[in-house]
């Protein structure tokens, strides 16, 4: 949500020019703003959220959500600090839920 919902719609960016990119793959990309990509903050936020709790199931989940950020590089939907961007909202994104159940028991309890 903070991404796609709040990001894009603060940040107006094209995506990489077409001619950047040798494979046909880049004909098939959203019309939304690049910044930041909604894909890598979700990826990063649900690894960032599972890890903590189960390191192994997190060190998994870690494989995919490289690959994630690297294949929408790859792919030409974002430039790469779109992803960076992404990784850091989705990292920010984890540890606020993270977070919300003390700081409601703190402040409800």
């Amino acid at each position: 949500m903070l991404a796609n919902g709040v990001a894009k719609q603060l940040v107006e960016r094209r995506r990489p020019p077409k001619e950047w990119f040798w494979h046909e793959d880049v004909e098939d990309r959203p019309d939304s703003s690049s910044f930041p990509s909604g894909h890598t903050a979700a990826a990063v936020a649900f690894t960032a959220a599972v890890a903590p709790t189960w390191p192994w199931a997190g060190a998994v989940c870690a494989v995919p959500t490289v690959l994630v950020a690297v294949e929408r590089v790859h792919s030409g939907a974002h430039y790469p600090s779109d992803v960076a961007a992404g990784a850091v909202i989705g990292l920010a994104a984890a540890a606020l839920v993270r977070a919300t159940p003390r700081l409601v028991v703190r402040h409800v309890g």
